[in-house]
This record gives C-alpha cells, sequence and structure tokens, in this order.
C-alpha cells in the first residue's frame, strides 16, 4: 500500500542532480532549408502551447518562430495556444500535435498516457548554465505574511492541476514537510494559469499563489526568467507588490517534446532547428524562452523519471483515497 508516508520519501529521495548539472551554451548549425522527403508525411507542423499567460500576448511571442520553422522547411506550421494545461496534453495524446513546449509534469503524463510515444528533444537551459528553477509562494506585500506557517488557515491559489510549479511540486515538498494540505490552508483554488494567480492574488481573491522562477539573478526584478520576470516585463507586476516566502528544491525544466510516432528524420530536423535557434535567431529566441536564457540543451528522458515517479505515486494515492 502507498501511503502519504511512502509518497514523501520517494519525493525525498527523488534525484533531481541530471536538472541542476551546468554545462557551457554552444552554437550549434541551422539544418539546410528546403522541403523535405517527411513532409510527404508530416504535411502540417502543429505546435501547442500551454496555458498561464493570455492567448494574444502568447500568438504574439510565437509568431515570427512559427513563420521561420514554415519557411526553412516548406511545411505549413500552425500554433495552438490551449486554454489549460491539459488542452495541449489531450491534443498531444490524441495525435493532433506533432510538437510541444511542456511542464516536466506534462512530460510525464503525456509518456504515462501514450505508452512512451513522446521524447524530449532539447531542453531551456539558464543563465547560469543549469536546466532547472524553483516553484516560489508569492503573497502580498502589504498582507502582513512573512512566512509559510503564517499561511495557516489562509487562502492559496493553484496555477493549474497540470502545472508541476503551481500545484504538483509545491503539494509534495509541502507534505514531505508535514503539512496535511487540504488542511492546512483555508481555501484551496486553481486560479487558470500562473499569470491569473498572480493577478488574483493581487486583487485579493486568494492570499498567496504558486508559480515557477529561474531562481537565479535579482528577486526584485522578478530573476532572470519566469512567470514573476514575464508580467514585470510587461507593466503587469511590481516585484515591490509581492513578497516570497517559499522556493522549492530545483525542479528539470520542461522540455520540447515530439511525438515519437513520427519520422526519424523529422524529429532529428526539429532536434537540430531547436539546438540552432538560440545562435541563429536570438531575437526569436529570446521571444519564444522570455527573460535571461543561455540557449538550449539535449533533451534526456532520464532528467524526467523522478516526475514519472511522483505522478504514478499521486495517482496511486488518489485512487486509494476514492
Amino acid at each position: 500500500m502507498l501511503t502519504r508516508r511512502h509518497l514523501a520519501a520517494l519525493l525525498a529521495a527523488a534525484p533531481f542532480a541530471p536538472a541542476l548539472a551546468q554545462t557551457a551554451p554552444q552554437s550549434h548549425p541551422m539544418p539546410q532549408a528546403g522541403r523535405r522527403a517527411w513532409a510527404n508525411e508530416v504535411r502540417e507542423i502543429r505546435v501547442g502551447l500551454l496555458g498561464g499567460e493570455n492567448e494574444g500576448d502568447r500568438l504574439a511571442r510565437f509568431g515570427a518562430y512559427r513563420a521561420l520553422i514554415e519557411r526553412h522547411f516548406q511545411v505549413p506550421t500552425r500554433i495552438f495556444p490551449a486554454g489549460d494545461y491539459a488542452g495541449v496534453l489531450q491534443g498531444f495524446a490524441a495525435r493532433q500535435l506533432e510538437i510541444a513546449g511542456l511542464g516536466p509534469v506534462g512530460y510525464a503524463r503525456i509518456w504515462l498516457d501514450t505508452n512512451g510515444n513522446i521524447e524530449p528533444i532539447v531542453i531551456t537551459q539558464e543563465a547560469d548554465g543549469s536546466i532547472s528553477y524553483v516553484a516560489v509562494m508569492y503573497v502580498r506585500a502589504d498582507s502582513g505574511i512573512t512566512s509559510l506557517e503564517q499561511m495557516r488557515g489562509r487562502s492559496l491559489a493553484w496555477a493549474d492541476p497540470n502545472s508541476t510549479s503551481g500545484f504538483l511540486v509545491p503539494r509534495s515538498e509541502l507534505r514531505e514537510a508535514g503539512i496535511n494540505v487540504d488542511q492546512f490552508f483555508g481555501r484551496t483554488g486553481f486560479a487558470g494559469g500562473h499569470e491569473q494567480g498572480v493577478v488574483a492574488v493581487l486583487n485579493r481573491q486568494f492570499d498567496g499563489g504558486v508559480t515557477w522562477a529561474s531562481g537565479i539573478g535579482e528577486e526584485s526584478q522578478g530573476f532572470t526568467r519566469g512567470n514573476l520576470r514575464a508580467m514585470v516585463d510587461k507593466n503587469m507586476l511590481n516585484m515591490r507588490d509581492i513578497r516570497i516566502i517559499w522556493r522549492s528544491r530545483p525542479i528539470p525544466n520542461g522540455p520540447m517534446g515530439i511525438r515519437l510516432d513520427l519520422p526519424q528524420a523529422f524529429r532529428d530536423d526539429m532536434r537540430a532547428f531547436h539546438m540552432a535557434l538560440p545562435s541563429a535567431e536570438p531575437e526569436i529566441f529570446r521571444q519564444i524562452e522570455r527573460g535571461v536564457v543561455a540557449g538550449y540543451a539535449p533533451g534526456r528522458h532520464d532528467v524526467y523519471q523522478p516526475i514519472i515517479d511522483m505522478v504514478r505515486a499521486e495517482a496511486a494515492a488518489r485512487r486509494q483515497r476514492s
């Protein structure tokens, strides 16, 4: 029987070491432009984008990226911005998407739901060379809340049920620390995304929320990258208006995932294209990644095995409670 104690032990032992590896970014050549033989099978490249940011901003940021793929490989390319994380997961599992930018939990759930019909082609490499980020819990600066303990009996906004930093990891680490999440907080709810969660806290709909950040750089600027930095850059947030009261352990950055049932040549081209993107098209890369990022590292399934184990354990715990 998998108890919460067993689950906590599993999470505490999760070997996130691969996500902490630091390597210098390298320049990679862009694959030769032109239509490929695989285009006879992949007649359209459909790219899934996770929720958490308003649709207009997502489409604007990825417009030049979409056009570049279409122009480079001479294959129609479409962007699909899902309203929530589940939309991308379902679209990928139903083979209605070829590639998608994913969070670690999204990758894990697709891998489990499709019997492994996904592979990570690249992983975002942070400014310090690492391939990890952190979950943070934040409150309004004028709330008087300065510690996690002071959130007892208060309300907390999760970002999305399929978000690693906005739900799974904070919930799991709090349990590991001996906190019964369902009893500790007076109320919890899903805000509908990371950006929406911050807005809800600022509007006093919740006392606190959880989101993702690179965890490096100046906290006063929203770190080098993450939801807080993106909102600062869009003038949606002044970091003086919030206070961070908790951080998670490092979490592996989410990958760009691609369906494993697609032609090998297509997968190789997509991997080479993305590895070359930071140096070949730095402005497009900056737009899609937001914040200060070094480049991409090659994708590796083993980085996400601890997350897959977490997702399996959470599912088993839910089945036992029901």
